[in-house]
């Protein structure tokens, strides 16, 4: 079915699919406007300005990334306009809505050296031909203190100094600097500088998109925008959020047979989370296959595989997501692996060097660094190049052609 041919009520439910608020009210609050806003968009003929802001803070992105990207292509399948814009003025101060740390100012240089990157992943998922893309130091370069001022005067210091993460800071006597206050200044303006009906963020985004952007819009005289807020995406280990630095990611700039490799180690309670937050189903197809493989009907393997091709169609096409799924079924899943193998707990932490230590499979780290160089080591299939990198997850270690073990997390 065109997207464009869905009634109402079934726009809202591909819109609302997979978001989180935390609150009820919030959420109910915003349904209702966005119901009115597709309503008008509907009977006038003009699409609504849906906005996503990322900060090119780095270059290197994973599939978690693209969570709120894919909602904004929700949004322009839909007939709407999708604005992609670079915090090429918000990157430099950095937000610090999640952090419990001061974040360092980065040169414009390098924000938008990291911007190309951004842009040529968010290609992957939206349409390039119907995104606007924009650079918020755009505006918020030309901005006076004189507006600035009235901008301040809208809100208290308690407001800030309320939020959970200022608050940690305060308590604990960790630094807040004065320019980490601006950001939601900022981030509220980008909003009234777009004339935005629609902002796309994470669930951290709330006070930048609701208290900030909201107020800052009805202030000049604007529509107050809908705040879409989703949830981070869990790491392959299906409980930590996705993020290189814990080892449980699955990056953007990899093979097609890594991709679909790690996706296929993601443990089968997070498969809906995938489904909602990464593909290209309607949500009456995922229910059906939820169900389906809830009731036994569908085996948890063949749903993997399913959900594997899809998002790794998403990033590379048909034909290679066709040779992924062969690869692994040639490599992994046709293998004579051992009936019995022995089993191996993951300890917090650990390297790929480390286990493979611990484990018995190499006798010592040199072996093991050596095994890792001549490529003999491999994970579920796929083979290891960084002896060092976090150990990716549950799975099979395997060592040349006759060593194997069965990775396992420690139960809490």
């Amino acid at each position: 079915m065109n997207p464009k041919d869905l009634s109402i009520d079934e726009q809202l439910e591909l819109l609302f699919q997979g978001t989180e608020y935390g609150d009820p009210e919030l959420e109910q609050a915003m349904r209702r406007e966005l119901r009115e806003r597709l309503e008008e968009s509907q009977r006038t003929g003009r699409p609504l300005r849906v906005y996503l802001g990322v900060d090119p803070r780095t270059a290197d992105l994973h599939l978690g990334h693209t969570v709120p990207m894919r909602k904004l292509r929700q949004f322009q399948d839909l007939g709407h306009t999708a604005i992609f814009l670079i915090g090429s003025f918000t990157s430099m101060v950095g937000d610090p809505s999640d952090k419990l740390e001061g974040r360092p100012i980065i040169p414009f240089e390098k924000v938008m050296e990291n911007a190309k990157t951004y842009t040529e992943q968010a290609f992957k998922v939206l349409d390039p031909e119907k995104t606007v893309v924009r650079y918020n130091h755009e505006w918020l370069a030309e901005l006076k203190l004189s507006d600035l001022m009235h901008m301040f005067a809208l809100f208290t210091a308690q407001q800030f100094l309320a939020r959970e993460t200022f608050r940690k800071r305060y308590e604990a006597g960790k630094p807040i600097y004065l320019h980490e206050f601006l950001y939601p200044f900022l981030q509220g303006y980008d909003a009234v500088a777009l004339q935005a009906d629609v902002q796309i963020g994470g669930t951290d985004q709330t006070f930048n998109i609701i208290v900030a952007g909201r107020k800052l819009q009805e202030y000049y005289g604007q529509r107050p925008q809908v705040g879409i807020f989703l949830p981070l995406l869990p790491g392959t280990d299906g409980k930590m959020k996705m993020s290189k630095s814990l080892g449980n990611h699955i990056p953007l700039n990899t093979t097609p047979e890594d991709m679909y490799g790690k996706l296929m180690s993601i443990p089968d309670e997070v498969m809906p989370t995938y489904m909602r937050l990464l593909t290209r189903w309607s949500p009456a197809e995922i229910r059906r296959l939820e169900a389906d493989w809830r009731a036994g009907h569908l085996h948890p393997r063949d749903l993997k595989m399913r959900l594997a091709r899809e998002i790794v169609e998403i990033f590379f096409g048909p034909e290679a997501a066709r040779k992924a799924e062969e690869h692994f079924v040639r490599v992994f899943q046709q293998r004579d692996l051992p009936e019995d193998m022995p089993t191996y707990t993951l300890q917090p932490g650990q390297t790929v060097l480390d286990v493979l230590v611990a484990s018995g499979l190499v006798p010592s780290r040199n072996e093991g660094r050596r095994k890792v160089r001549e490529g003999a080591v491999r994970w579920n299939g796929q083979v290891i190049t960084d002896a060092l990198a976090p150990f990716p997850g549950p799975g099979v270690l395997q060592v040349g052609k006759r060593r194997f073990v069965r990775v396992v997390e420690a139960r809490s």
